[in-house]
């Protein structure tokens, strides 16, 4: 049917749907269907989830408990943070299955949030689900649409940021808002954080490599540590994954979940390799070969497969998912890349501070790629007094620039730090770390490995 305008309409009242319009109108009025802004009933709570629940997965601990306790407080919100591959979004995904069992009524929302680009359209998922009126609209602001419909909400909610390794997007990038102010073309500008909302019925829920990524986005009190798998747990979780192999001996899977140390993903690389395809081999054959050497080593950790429940983007290979942090870390902090380098050659316990320090320190002195350095270049100085404030500021500088390093390597996780003043690193992460240096040709005669560190 063709829409007739009628001109000039006084004290008209029109109806098109649910919407009406009464007044004096100066111009055309048409007729026809305005579907794309009426506002549609939002369906019955459900869940975005992308990812089936893990008859596999192993309880660690109180961690869960944790969650939940941090998430049912009012705009609650909980941060697990831990090296990739240690099991933080699997957690995250056993933890949603369990809040829409408990609590039916709830939305669970799930946004992937590695970068800008990925939150956006984990929000216009959100709106398509829950039906925002004026989402279609190409002028409209999805995350002020999604953010107040949060805020407004009448029911419970939860939503999952996943992979938020790298939050400066959501301090830096900011989002257009059409201005309140008279003057319509006028727009102001607020940071993506700001559209996560503080709803009382409401709480967040983060997965994160990275403590500073996680504070930027929660407080202190909210950070959950995930590590390492207890050593029942992380035998536990082999059996499950090998409950279909023959010939399978207890002490092995102990001895394989020490060599693998306890790392869930690195668990689940190995039942896959053990148990699937042609290269079927048993638990002993695998730790066997494991053994082998580094290269055979690193060979059957960069192999991908057995893990359905990650990120579409997520590699499956340990190797590659901390490589892919050493590439950020090199990227944004090089001189923690260097330090986490030489900490790799190493013996990965007990490493001295001090002799960590005094080498990093000759080795990012004056001259160093990080930062300008602030004397001559030679220490040379008209005057004694002058000469020595120098001297003092960049050995402060140099204090400075060292512990900034390391708070990024322990943000990530790739080294701890104990009581006697010495530093750790996983062989595994050593390992990785190594074949990041070949793979980059950084490990050549003059590098670290041939000083005899």
């Amino acid at each position: 049917m063709s829409s007739a305008p009628l001109q000039s309409i006084s004290d008209t009242y029109a109806t098109n749907g649910s919407q009406a319009f009464a007044g004096v109108v100066h111009g055309n009025v048409y007729y026809g269907a305005r579907e794309s802004s009426a506002p549609q009933a939002p369906p019955k709570p459900s869940s975005t989830v992308p990812f089936r629940r893990d008859p596999d997965f192993v309880d660690r601990g109180d961690l869960l408990s944790r969650v939940d306790e941090q998430c049912l407080q009012p705009a609650g919100r909980a941060a697990l943070v831990g090296l990739g591959g240690v099991g933080k979004s699997q957690l995250a995904i056993e933890y949603t299955h369990r809040t829409r069992e408990r609590s039916p009524d709830t939305w669970v929302f799930w946004v992937h949030a590695s970068n800008a680009a990925r939150f956006e359209q984990g929000y216009r998922d959100i709106a398509d689900v829950i039906k925002i009126a004026g989402r279609e609209d190409p002028r409209a602001n999805i995350f002020k649409l999604v953010h107040d419909w949060l805020r407004g909400c009448g029911g419970t909610w939860l939503m999952i940021l996943d992979n938020v390794d790298d939050a400066d997007f959501f301090v830096n990038a900011q989002a257009p808002i059409q201005s309140q102010s008279s003057d319509s073309g006028r727009r102001t500008l607020r940071p993506l954080r700001d559209y996560l909302p503080q709803s009382q019925n409401g709480s967040i829920l983060i997965t994160t490599r990275s403590r500073e990524s996680a504070l930027k986005l929660s407080e202190w009190n909210d950070l959950i540590p995930v590590d390492l798998m207890a050593p029942s747990n992380a035998v536990e979780l082999l059996e499950k994954k090998l409950e279909s192999t023959e010939q399978r001996n207890d002490k092995d899977l102990v001895k394989l979940a020490a060599a693998l140390e306890f790392m869930p993903l690195a668990i689940v690389q190995a039942a896959a390799y053990i148990s699937q395809g042609e290269s079927r081999c048993s638990v002993q054959q695998y730790l066997a070969e494991f053994r082998e050497s580094d290269r055979r080593k690193t060979s059957l950790l960069d192999l991908e497969g057995g893990q359905l429940r990650r990120d579409g983007e997520a590699k499956n290979s340990i190797i590659i998912t901390w490589q892919i942090s050493f590439d950020h870390i090199h990227r944004t902090r090089p001189s923690a890349a260097d330090l986490l380098s030489l900490m790799s050659f190493f013996d990965r316990q007990g490493i001295p501070e001090s002799l960590v320090r005094d080498r990093a320190q000759a080795e990012n002195g004056p001259g160093s790629r990080e930062e300008p350095y602030s004397g001559d270049g030679q220490g040379n100085s008209n005057e004694d007094d002058s000469d020595s404030d120098s001297d003092s500021i960049s050995e402060s500088d140099k204090d400075n620039k060292f512990e900034k390093d390391i708070r990024i390597l322990r943000d990530y996780s790739f080294i701890s730090f104990d009581t006697n003043q010495t530093f750790e690193m996983h062989s595994l992460v050593q390992l990785a770390t190594r074949k990041w240096l070949e793979a980059n040709r950084q490990l050549e005669p003059g590098t670290h490995a041939e000083k005899g560190v």
